[in-house]
């Protein structure tokens, strides 16, 4: 059981670790590290640790065991449900894997590089450009979110559809151990059949089992040909059509299908600067969709251009547009990357990140629609998300006029609404954000007793001293 408060004499064991210059006690100096991203989570510290080395990172563990202290291990902060902030009331000491950030190897002919888990996601995609490589995890947060942080989230972002998310891109892993045994698991092999497969214990587990300081990952050919374009389309119905012809004709070289209303384009177009409306007419729905080929530009744009006819031919698609140049077809993904910080100036948001089968997506959003309606009348419903792999990011802007706190202190009895009916179309209540704070008990309720007892069991056993990021994702 971690302990609630720390001695100054524990205090200046932990410093002695990683040196006063990277050891943060002021409060001005702790308080970025305290609260999360969407400001739902604000936690308390009396400590800082910014360790340059893995060994560093192995003696505070070590120490923490020795002497029952809560660890937070902490990247770059960018995630939503309350998992990488300490708790209030409690002494937890955050474990800052910023210095960490060295890119160990990059090897094209084995197509991987290796990084420290502090390192950059952008980082990561300017190493692997360097090489004619591609790191194919795009997400919002790149700029700030590092490598072992979308490990432990097991992240997934706008290029799951083709290339998966952080377990299908990972090889191999280093970690340390609450005990400060130090587990290199760094393999680049594709192949191995030797026993239990740890590495995917640690991926998605939130830094409650041990703390990812290095990582090997996938990279992949850069695409020669790559097509973007923005469609509108009549209903939810029609986009799953869409999809379906989409994954038809272009197979493996469709990358990206994203899902977007009407009202998240009125949203973007409204608050983010630079966004504006590529189509002259609105359309209910749009849909992004991403086409790259890797044997020639040509075959991208000959693959899209016939993707649009036909299913405009067919009524599925009203109006598109491609683009014609790098720019436009960041424009075009930068509209969809800003809805959910689009929505923010409209007042008070209630978010949830759920997936259902695809072919469920339809009747997913029909029933939550209604329901959520039913519920609070003249909500503002702005749904949108990753349609090919069945990720929607089912999010609710408040009534015009409505007290933003009256709506907000809503969450929970609308979240278990939503939930609700993901669960019947036999989806899950996390797709990509992870459990954190905000989903823990709720993960509990959700999940068969032996799954729980079972996730109980994995963590005494990497963790029988419960330091490492107490109060999020289970409890013991």
């Amino acid at each position: 059981m971690a302990q609630a408060t720390l001695s100054p004499d524990l205090i200046a064991r932990f410093s002695a670790i990683t040196g006063p210059a990277h050891t943060l006690t002021a409060s001005g100096d702790i308080a970025p590290y305290l609260v999360e991203s969407r400001g739902l989570y604000h936690g308390a510290s009396p400590l800082v640790l910014r360790p340059g080395s893995v060994e560093e990172v192995s003696r505070i563990l070590a120490l923490a065991t020795e002497t029952g202290t809560a660890i937070v291990p902490q990247g770059g902060n960018t995630g939503h449900v309350g998992g990488s902030v300490p708790r209030e009331g409690a002494a937890d000491i955050v474990l800052s894997l910023s210095r960490l950030n060295r890119i160990r190897d990059v090897d094209p002919v084995g197509n991987v590089i290796v990084a420290d888990g502090g390192t950059v996601l952008a980082e990561i995609h300017k190493a692997a450009a360097a090489v004619d490589r591609l790191f194919p995890l795009s997400l919002g947060s790149e700029g700030s979110c590092q490598i072992g942080g979308n490990l432990s989230t097991n992240a997934g972002g706008t290029a799951v559809l083709a290339y998966g998310n952080m377990r299908q891109l990972c090889l191999g892993l280093e970690v340390v151990l609450p005990t400060g045994e130090i587990w290199n698991g760094l393999r680049r092999l594709k192949k191995d059949n030797t026993g239990y497969d740890l590495r995917d214990l640690f991926i998605g587990a939130e830094g409650s089992l041990g703390v990812i300081t290095g990582a090997v990952l996938k990279l992949f050919p850069r695409p020669l040909g790559h097509e973007v374009a923005f469609a509108g389309l009549r209903s939810v119905k029609d986009a799953l059509a869409f999809f379906e012809r989409a994954s038809s004709r272009c197979g493996a070289a469709l990358t990206g299908f994203e899902l977007m209303p009407r009202l998240g384009v009125d949203f973007t177009t409204r608050h983010i600067s630079g966004v504006r409306d590529p189509l002259p007419t609105r359309h209910d729905w749009y849909v992004l969709i991403d086409i790259s080929t890797s044997d020639a530009a040509e075959t991208a744009t000959r693959m899209m251009e016939a993707l649009l006819a036909e299913s405009i031919e067919r009524g599925l698609v009203e109006d598109a547009a491609v683009a014609t140049s790098e720019d436009q077809r960041r424009a075009l993904w930068h509209m969809r990357e800003s809805m959910s910080p689009a929505q923010k100036p409209e007042g008070g948001s209630i978010k949830h990140d759920v997936s259902v089968p695809v072919s469920a997506i339809p009747d997913f959003m029909a029933e939550a629609d209604a329901a959520v309606l039913a519920a609070i009348p003249g909500a503002r419903l702005c749904s949108f998300g990753h349609m090919g792999d069945g990720n929607i990011h089912y999010n609710i802007s408040q009534p015009i006029g409505a007290d933003k706190q009256a709506f907000l202190d809503r969450w929970r009895e609308i979240n278990h609404l939503v939930h609700g009916i993901v669960l019947k179309y036999n989806g899950s209540i996390s797709a990509e954000h992870g459990i954190g704070q905000l989903k823990r008990d709720e993960l509990a309720a959700v999940r068969a007793p032996i799954e729980m007892d079972l996730m109980r069991r994995v963590k005494h056993a990497f963790d029988p001293a419960g330091i490492m990021n107490p109060g999020k994702v289970i409890v013991t």
